[in-house]
């Protein structure tokens, strides 16, 4: 018991959600630029364009299938070798969004095929364009199927954020490292300690996917 007590010190504890605050806004900007990246790219690859959605499909295809740590040591370790020099955070969060992107696109496209043909040819009947279609009525009906999915995404891109703990991002797994590195009888109250606040971070993200589930319906 005097472990934990010694473990969750203030000094220590703080240090941790330090180490938090850099985790979440990681993962809310990995999260933003991925939806929006990924979004696109879904649409480019249903609505089928001639050359560029095959050259879409082929990116995604390949990304898709490298491990994301092998992303994340390019943009860190690779990208000074262009003449670009990243931070640690920023490293993670350009991996993140590239990889993350192509997840995403592949749960819209599932999201947009899945609604019913008959929404857009009732739509175009109506003297709607493709755009107009598109945008107002298979869309909005997308998002619903596509919110689970989505959202068990965005949370496997938070527990992701832990693996660029190889290039020194000053996040949680990091900083709880630092602190069990100091005193070996901490790595229990740390393990358990990181499992209570990732799971208190993707709990929550979970919560506000049902309310908006419960608002589109």
């Amino acid at each position: 018991m005097k472990d934990f007590i010694d473990a969750y010190s203030w000094i220590n504890m703080r240090y941790l959600f330090q180490g938090l605050g850099i985790t979440v806004i990681v993962s809310i900007a990995s999260i933003a630029g991925s939806y929006v990246i990924g979004a696109l790219l879904g649409i480019i690859r249903y609505v089928n364009i001639r050359f560029i959605s095959p050259i879409v499909g082929l990116v995604i295809d390949i990304i898709r299938n490298l491990p994301l740590l092998l992303i994340i040591f390019f943009t860190y370790f690779g990208l000074p070798n262009l003449g670009f020099r990243p931070s640690s955070i920023w490293a993670t969060i350009i991996a993140m969004i590239v990889f993350e992107s192509t997840m995403i696109a592949e749960i819209v496209r599932s999201g947009i095929q899945a609604v019913d043909p008959g929404q857009m040819e009732g739509a175009r009947a109506n003297g709607l364009t493709y755009a107009q279609a598109m945008q107002h009525i298979i869309l909005p009906q997308a998002m619903k199927k596509m919110i689970p999915a989505l959202v068990s995404q965005f949370i496997s891109l938070i527990k992701d954020t832990s693996l660029a703990t190889i290039i020194v991002l000053p996040d949680l797994m990091h900083n709880a490292q630092i602190v069990y590195g100091q005193n070996s009888t901490y790595i229990l109250p740390m393990f358990l300690m990181l499992a209570i606040m990732y799971f208190v971070v993707c709990y929550a993200l979970s919560l506000v996917s049902r309310s908006l589930e419960r608002r589109l319906n």
